[in-house]
C-alpha cells in the first residue's frame, strides 16, 4: 500500500466526492457543506474531513492527515435511538469492520456522559469532544426524545402536533343573567405586550384597562425551596386588574360638523423603560402616547395644626397628607392649638402664637399608578384611524385610515410623512380602500397593508419616499363564474397579522382566513373556512349591516395556530402546521368546550367543511339552519389575541374580557 499524503489527496477528491451537498455564499467566503457519516460539523474542509476510501484503504482525517485516525459518529438510529460509533486503530484495511457501533436509548445526560467518557479517556482530539455532544444534542432533540414517567424513555413521532384542550381561565366583567350591556362598556380593542405579562383593553367609553400577570411572581424562596416544592414548569396563568385610565373623550369637528367618539380603535404596546409601561392608543382622529408608571405617594405628619381644615392655603399640592394621631403637648397641655378663618380660608394662630413648633415630616407610606399623556398624534387623518403599528426599530410607528398610511417619529407628535396614498384625483375613481395595516415584526422597512378588494400589498421603505408602487402584492385569483353581488364585499380583509418569524401573513376576510407566504404570492398557502354556513344568509347578513363587521385575527407565537371569532361569542382555532386537521370551536364562556367539536378534514384552499355544534336551548335561542348550526347576529366575537410565547388567548364578548389557556 503506498503512503500519500493527506494534503494531496484532500486537494484532489475536494471538488469531486459523492459527499458533497450544496455551497453558499461566492469567493473566500463561501461555505460548502457533506453529508460524511463522521463528519461530525458536516463542513467540507480538510480539517473536518473523514474521508475513506473502501478500496485504497486510504482514510483522510482532521488537520492531521493520516497521522490522525480516531472518528465519532452520531446519527439517527432506528426506534428512536442514536447510533454511536467510533474508529478502530486497528484493522485498517477491512473497511467493513473499521467502526465500533452501539446503539443508544437512554436519558440525554447518560448518552452525554458515555460520549464524553469514550472521547476522553481515548487521546481523541480535544476539539472532537465538543462537536461530539453538541452534534448529540441535536440528535436528540430532532428525535424528540424526553424522559417518561418510571424512568422509561417516551417518544414523540414526527408530524403536525395533536389538538390543543382549551380549558377556562379567568372571566372580567362577566354579565349576570338579565343585565342589559351598556353601550360605553363595550370592549373595542385587546392586545398582549411583547412579554405577555401584562394585557391591556379598550372600550367604547375611551377607557384603558391594564391586567398584570400575577402567576409568575407567586412563589418565592432560595433554590433548594424552589426543587422541594417541585412546581410543575406549565401552570395555569392568572392575571389581575392593574389600573385605568380615560385616554380619549368625546370630541366635535366644528370644521365639518362631524362628532368623533371616544372608542378606542386600536391599541399597541411600545417598548418599557425604567420600569414604566408605554402604549399608543387610537381612535377615529387622534393617537394618543401614555406612560404608566407606579409613583410614590407622600404623606406629611407630625404638625401642630390640621392641614385638613387649612388646605386653601397650605402650598403642598397634589400630596396626601396625614395629622399624627398623638395629641401634641405644649407645657404639659394636651390641647392642640388650632383654628380655621372661614373668611380667608386661612389657618389662623391664637394670641401669642403656639408655644412649640413642630416641623412638618414627609413619609413615603404607598405607591400608585399614574397614567400620563406623553404626546398627542392628531390632525393628520382626514378619514377614520383603523391601524397603528409599531415598528421594530423602537423610534416610529404608522397609522393607517381609508386613504393614507402616515409615518410617525414617538418623539415628534406635530409632523408625520405621508408614505401611502391611495386616494384618486376624481373621488369618483376610488375602488378600493386601505383596511388595514401591520409593519414586519422584524425588518423594519417592510411594511403590508390589505384592501376592501381583498389583497395584502408588501411595499419596501427603502423604494422611496412616498411608496406608491408594492413590492409584492399578495391575492387569490377568483374562481371563474362565482361572482355574486355579494363576493367584493365579503372579499374585504379586515385584519392583517405578521407571524412572529415575519415569514407567514395572515389575513381575515367575512368568511375566511387565509394563511400567506411572503416568499410566494401566487396565492395562500392555506385556507380556513371560519363560517360557510353563513352563505345562504348573506342577504339577512347584508340587511343588517352584519356583512359589514370587521373580525379580527392572531397568530400562536409558535406560529402553528391561528384563531379568530364568530357569531354567537364563538371563535376557531385551527392547526396550520403540515398535517395538521385541527379545528376547534370554543364559546366565549365559562364552558368554552360546551360547542366545541373537531373538524376532520385538512384546511386547504378549497375547504368547504361546516363547523357543527350543539345547539343553545332556552327562550333567548339563535337562529339554526338545517344542518343544527346556530347563529346570533346580536353577539359576536370581533376581538381577540393570542399570548405571545404561551397557549393562551384572550377575547372580549361584549363587555366581558375571557381568558382560556391549553
Amino acid at each position: 500500500m503506498a503512503t500519500v499524503p493527506g494534503q494531496l489527496i484532500w486537494e484532489i477528491v475536494k471538488k469531486n466526492n459523492s459527499f458533497l451537498v450544496k455551497q453558499f455564499g461566492n469567493g473566500t467566503a463561501s461555505v460548502r457543506f457533506t453529508k460524511e457519516p463522521n463528519n461530525l460539523c458536516n463542513l467540507h474542509s480538510f480539517k473536518h474531513s473523514v474521508i475513506v476510501y473502501a478500496e485504497n484503504t486510504i482514510q483522510i482525517n482532521s488537520r492531521l492527515g493520516l497521522a490522525n485516525k480516531k472518528t465519532v459518529t452520531i446519527q439517527p438510529g432506528k426506534d428512536q435511538s442514536v447510533l454511536f460509533a467510533t474508529t478502530k486503530t486497528k484493522k485498517q484495511n477491512k473497511p467493513a469492520s473499521l467502526l465500533n457501533k452501539s446503539q443508544m436509548k437512554k436519558e440525554f445526560h447518560r448518552m452525554a456522559k458515555a460520549v464524553s467518557n469514550q472521547v476522553g479517556d481515548n487521546y481523541y482530539r480535544r476539539d472532537l469532544k465538543k462537536a461530539a455532544l453538541a452534534r448529540l444534542s441535536v440528535v436528540n432533540r430532532s428525535l424528540k426524545v424526553a424522559n417518561g414517567d418510571g424512568g422509561e424513555v417516551a417518544s414523540a413521532a414526527a408530524g403536525p402536533p395533536s389538538p390543543l384542550e382549551w380549558k377556562f381561565s379567568q372571566v372580567f366583567g362577566e354579565r349576570t343573567a338579565g343585565e342589559e350591556v351598556q353601550e360605553v362598556d363595550i370592549i373595542s380593542a385587546i392586545e398582549f405586550d411583547k412579554t405577555g405579562d401584562h394585557l391591556a383593553t379598550g372600550d367604547r367609553g375611551g377607557r384603558v384597562v391594564l391586567f398584570e400577570r400575577t402567576d409568575t411572581k407567586e412563589h418565592t424562596g432560595n433554590r433548594k425551596d424552589l426543587e422541594r416544592a417541585d412546581y410543575p414548569v406549565s401552570r395555569h396563568p392568572e392575571f389581575r386588574y392593574k389600573t385605568e385610565f380615560q385616554s380619549h373623550e368625546p370630541e366635535f369637528d366644528y370644521l365639518k360638523s362631524l362628532e368623533i367618539e371616544e372608542k378606542i380603535n386600536k391599541i399597541r404596546w411600545c417598548q418599557t423603560a425604567n420600569g414604566a409601561l408605554f402604549l399608543l392608543s387610537t381612535n377615529d382622529k387622534t393617537i394618543k402616547f401614555w406612560k404608566v408608571q407606579e409613583k410614590k405617594v407622600k404623606k406629611i405628619s407630625e404638625i401642630n395644626v390640621d392641614p385638613s381644615r387649612g388646605a386653601g392655603n397650605v402650598g403642598i399640592a397634589s400630596a396626601s397628607v396625614s395629622s399624627s394621631p398623638k395629641p401634641h403637648l405644649a407645657n404639659g397641655d394636651c390641647s392642640v392649638v388650632q383654628s380655621f378663618n372661614s373668611s380667608s380660608n386661612d389657618l389662623s394662630f391664637p394670641p401669642g402664637g403656639i408655644p412649640s413648633l413642630r416641623l412638618p415630616v414627609v413619609t413615603s407610606s404607598e405607591t400608585s399608578l399614574v397614567a400620563r399623556c406623553r404626546r398627542v398624534y392628531a390632525h393628520a387623518h382626514d378619514y377614520h384611524i383603523n391601524s397603528i403599528s409599531n415598528n421594530s426599530d423602537g423610534e416610529t410607528f404608522i397609522s393607517a385610515d381609508d386613504l393614507r398610511i402616515n409615518l410617525w417619529n414617538l418623539e415628534i407628535s406635530n409632523q408625520s410623512f405621508n408614505i401611502v396614498d391611495v386616494k384618486p384625483t376624481n373621488m369618483e375613481d376610488l375602488t378600493e380602500v386601505i383596511t388595514s395595516a401591520e409593519f414586519h415584526p422584524t425588518h423594519c422597512n417592510t411594511l403590508a397593508y390589505s384592501s376592501s378588494k381583498g389583497s395584502i400589498r408588501l411595499i419596501d421603505l427603502r423604494q422611496s419616499a412616498l411608496c406608491d408602487s408594492h413590492s409584492k402584492l399578495f391575492e387569490e385569483q377568483e374562481a371563474p363564474g362565482s361572482r355574486s353581488f355579494f363576493t367584493e364585499i365579503i372579499a374585504s380583509i379586515s385584519d392583517v397579522k405578521f407571524a412572529r418569524d415575519g415569514r407567514y401573513l395572515l389575513s381575515r376576510d367575512y368568511m375566511t382566513l387565509k394563511l400567506w407566504d411572503i416568499n410566494m404570492d401566487s396565492g395562500p398557502v392555506s385556507t380556513f373556512q371560519v363560517h360557510e354556513y353563513l352563505r345562504p344568509k348573506l342577504c339577512d347578513l347584508y340587511e343588517n349591516d352584519s356583512i359589514f363587521d370587521k373580525f379580527e385575527c392572531c397568530l400562536s407565537g409558535d406560529g402553528n395556530r391561528v384563531a379568530t371569532g364568530s357569531y354567537s361569542n364563538l371563535f376557531r382555532i385551527f392547526g396550520c402546521s403540515s398535517g395538521s386537521n385541527e379545528a376547534t370551536t370554543l364559546e366565549a364562556s365559562k364552558n368554552p368546550m360546551r360547542r366545541q367539536v373537531q373538524t376532520p378534514s385538512r384546511p386547504s384552499r378549497s375547504l368547504t367543511s361546516s363547523i357543527t355544534r350543539v345547539v343553545r336551548r332556552g327562550a333567548e335561542s339563535p337562529g339554526v339552519d338545517t344542518n343544527g348550526n346556530s347563529f346570533d347576529f346580536t353577539t359576536k366575537l370581533l376581538h381577540l389575541a393570542w399570548h405571545p410565547s404561551e397557549n393562551s388567548i384572550a377575547c372580549a364578548a361584549a363587555n366581558s374580557l375571557y381568558m382560556y389557556y391549553a
